[in-house]
């Protein structure tokens, strides 16, 4: 079974075409394992996305997926990915932008509705701000949840723990406790078996003991 896709050279002059059509809204394009990405300023996401849409060059009617991702050595530490379908012209195509801890990106929610949760979902794991969201609150934490499990430098155990309180008849938030870590003993019974020096006999005996002539 063979698998078709784009050439790379109709991708690189679509996006080249993106570019050139988007009044700066688009501003680099470049062709990688099959894939056209695009990037360009986060203030301009609502022109670059409507131009993909609406343009008869791109028709990319479906937002597939918005995606944050997190980097943290970064001034803007944080990707939106935009990943688009044009049911048209089977084609892909996704676009970056980049943004800060505290600088909301234009919701494109009036271009795609369906990116109503996908926004609060990037909200809720990065805490990036969506300007403009018709409802923006977490989606996946519950409502009392500090932090954005999905940063970097969020912790592994998180902030608070939560229990049910029999006194309290209800669930109840804790600070995580640390945890004293045990010292286990993941020797197998063949490594870890104290045995008596030979001609004393064996404190432990295991099948196979008898082969090795070490002190029956």
């Amino acid at each position: 079974m063979t698998t078709w896709r784009v050439p790379d050279e109709a991708l690189s002059e679509m996006g080249e075409r993106a570019v050139a059509a988007s009044g700066g809204a688009i501003t680099t394009s470049n062709v990688a394992w099959g894939e056209l990405t695009l990037t360009g300023p986060a203030d301009r996401i609502v022109d670059a996305l409507t131009l993909l849409r609406d343009g008869d060059d791109f028709q990319f009617q479906q937002l597939i997926d918005l995606a944050g991702a997190d980097y943290p050595h970064r001034a803007k530490r944080f990707d939106v990915v935009y990943h688009l379908l044009s049911m048209t012209q089977n084609r892909r195509v996704r676009i970056k932008i980049e943004t800060d801890e505290d600088t909301p990106v234009p919701s494109i929610f009036g271009v795609y509705p369906c990116a109503d949760w996908f926004e609060r979902e990037a909200f809720d794991m990065y805490g990036i701000f969506f300007e403009g969201h018709p409802d923006l609150r977490r989606l996946l934490t519950d409502y009392g949840f500090h932090g954005h499990p999905l940063r970097k430098d969020f912790p592994m155990t998180g902030y608070v723990e939560v229990r049910y309180d029999d006194e309290l008849k209800r669930v109840v938030y804790e600070p995580v406790k640390s945890v004293e870590f045990r010292n286990w003993d993941f020797l197998s019974p063949w490594e870890g078996a104290e045995y008596a020096r030979p001609g004393e006999g064996y404190k432990y005996v295991l099948p196979g003991d008898e082969k090795t002539g070490q002190g029956a």
